[in-house]
């Protein structure tokens, strides 16, 4: 249970200049002021986060956004009018006072109104936008609890706000907005009409600035290897478990994972993180559905099997 008292602290740190760790519904976000340049430096030092990966900028109301924004286009509007709070950011102009630190140096700042009751309390407490990417080390599993965090973290875990488990479960859906249309930069759970969600985004290039975070090709990782198969055919040596869908097969450890997206999508990072400290030889996932509710968990299990 986060306390009012708790919440009034964790201001103070990011007014001050701290880092903050706190729950949304997507995943766990480690929080700086967005507009303090030397606190989110400190955001990249903690991750091992290479400065070329953007921050989301978390704001707690849509005229916050719009203050953020050198242009909002009437698109923006109405995606955000539907979908805030929630799991969806839109990327879009910068107002020149956002520090190059947030955007990898970009024009573009990526904007969300998360819906969880913590962060918004925390947003509106603070009456600064936080930036936020997921708080754990740079490529691995993601944390959906506050145990994750202190498990990824060790004693250098800054000031965490325990709000239980997260309800989504998978980073939000990232939208370039632009008078060219909507691009999905980062497919997540919040399909947005109007656009190809079964697109694969782009990839990272070295020394250039990404897009959109999430965009490296080894990430969202175990340390445990992660093979994606099909029909049941698991490796024949090791020792290994199986998250599975249709097909059941002999593994050490076996588990069948939800037939709808969403629930599949608020287990699947609770059940690597639990699977991985079990010390397997790998982990075999059933690869799910080609299909657009399906596109962001593809996502993240094609990368966590680079």
């Amino acid at each position: 249970m986060v306390s009012q008292e708790d919440i009034q602290k964790a201001a103070n740190i990011l007014r001050y200049g701290g880092l903050v760790v706190f729950p949304t519904e997507t995943v766990y976000g480690l929080g700086a002021n967005a507009l303090d340049p030397a606190a989110l430096r400190k955001i990249y030092e903690l991750k091992g986060r290479p400065a070329t990966s953007p921050l989301i900028l978390h704001v707690s109301s849509l005229a916050q956004a719009r203050a953020l924004a050198k242009e909002w286009l009437p698109e923006a509007e109405r995606l955000a009018e539907k979908y805030w709070p929630g799991p969806l950011t839109l990327v879009v102009p910068k107002k020149p006072f956002i520090p190059d630190e947030a955007t990898a140096g970009l024009t573009t700042v990526g904007i969300r109104v998360p819906r969880h009751p913590v962060a918004l309390a925390l947003l509106r407490e603070a009456g600064i936008p936080i930036a936020a990417p997921s708080a754990n080390r740079f490529t691995q599993l993601s944390p959906t609890t506050a145990e994750h965090v202190r498990t990824a973290f060790g004693g250098d875990t800054p000031f965490l706000l325990d709000g239980g488990p997260c309800e989504v479960g998978l980073e939000s859906t990232v939208i370039a907005v632009s008078k060219d249309g909507l691009e999905v930069l980062r497919p997540g759970m919040a399909l947005v009409e109007n656009t190809s969600n079964a697109i694969t985004p782009a990839e990272s290039e070295s020394g250039v600035a990404d897009r959109a975070p999430g965009q490296h090709k080894k990430h969202y990782s175990p340390r445990t290897r992660v093979l994606l198969v099909s029909r049941g055919h698991l490796p024949q040596s090791g020792k290994g478990a199986y998250l599975w869908l249709d097909y059941n097969a002999a593994a050490a450890k076996k588990r069948r994972m939800p037939e709808k997206p969403a629930d599949y999508a608020a287990q699947l990072y609770t059940a690597l993180h639990a699977l991985d400290n079990e010390g397997f030889d790998w982990i075999a996932v059933e690869l799910p559905p080609d299909t657009p509710d399906w596109g962001a968990i593809r996502d993240r299990l094609t990368r966590a099997a680079y």
